[in-house]
């Protein structure tokens, strides 16, 4: 079988065996794991099915849901790839994630990102009054607000996640971590293009706030709290507010790996002259 075919086996046949094992040692969580994993052929059923229980409502019923999120996932292979994608960024990423099965039922970085690909699909096949219901249960649900239009590339990690917003033009490229209470925003005083894109291998710490249509290079690292409102080169670490890059703008620092996957947020204080404590 092709390689994603055996990486999505690969993945599925894991998250299988960890339930399993769970079922054995808390007999409290069987049914639970063997109604949302177990009893489910794929990664597919079981995310859609997880998925529907998890946002529906009394009036958005659980199983129109499961037929939504299972046909856009076993209709386009790139949102399937995807998902595998992400549950290994968490997996190798967070020290906190003890499994698949784990990112798979309980982070909800991981399932806001799953749904909301799905209501991107659907904006994109012009189905926006669905993207948008969709859009706004996930808000309420996961307290992640991001907004079906948006762009999201693969092996994403939103850690924590609370409190994350994502406007309408912004893009996020491949291989981003981003912490909670995160903002991709416009400045309010223009309409069309008017969010950032934050480029492959990025990390942008807790609490950052990213302003207007900028653009945040590959590889770049944004400190918590920062408030970035003009582009960052890449490899390069911005910090404060205002924002402003470690090393100086004429020649700012620059990083070797790609902070995005190593999730290394301190490595530039040895070398910021100005911080004090």
């Amino acid at each position: 079988m092709p390689a994603t075919e055996e990486e999505d086996a690969w993945v599925w046949n894991h998250i299988k065996a960890e339930a399993k094992r769970d079922a054995e040692a808390e007999p409290a969580l069987a049914s639970y794991l063997y109604s949302t994993i177990l009893s489910h052929s794929s990664l597919d059923r079981s995310l859609s099915f997880h998925l529907g229980n998890k946002l529906c409502s009394s009036t958005l019923l659980s199983t129109l849901l499961y037929d939504l999120f299972l046909n856009a996932f076993s209709s386009d292979s790139n949102l399937r790839s995807a998902a595998i994608a992400d549950l290994r960024a968490a997996r190798e990423r967070d020290p906190a994630c003890v499994s698949y099965s784990h990112c798979l039922l309980n982070y909800k970085g991981f399932l806001s990102c799953q749904a909301h690909r799905v209501a991107h699909k659907l904006w994109t096949e012009a189905r926006r009054p669905l993207a948008l219901a969709l859009s706004s249960r996930i808000a309420d649900v996961f307290a992640v607000d991001i907004h079906p239009a948006a762009k999201i590339g693969k092996g994403i990690l939103f850690d924590h996640a609370t409190g994350v917003v994502v406007g309408e033009t912004a893009v996020i490229g491949n291989n981003v971590s981003i912490l909670h209470h995160v903002t991709l925003g416009g400045t309010g005083k223009v309409g069309g293009d008017r969010h950032p894109k934050i480029g492959d291998g990025v990390l942008i710490g807790a609490g950052a706030t990213i302003l207007g249509n900028v653009k945040i290079g590959e590889g770049a690292k944004i400190g918590a709290g920062s408030v970035v409102l003009i582009d960052v080169p890449p490899r390069t670490t911005a910090v404060g507010n205002p924002a402003r890059l470690v090393g100086g703008k004429e020649r700012p620092s620059k990083h070797e790996d790609v902070p995005g996957e190593s999730m290394d947020h301190t490595s530039f204080i040895s070398e910021w002259s100005d911080y004090i404590i």
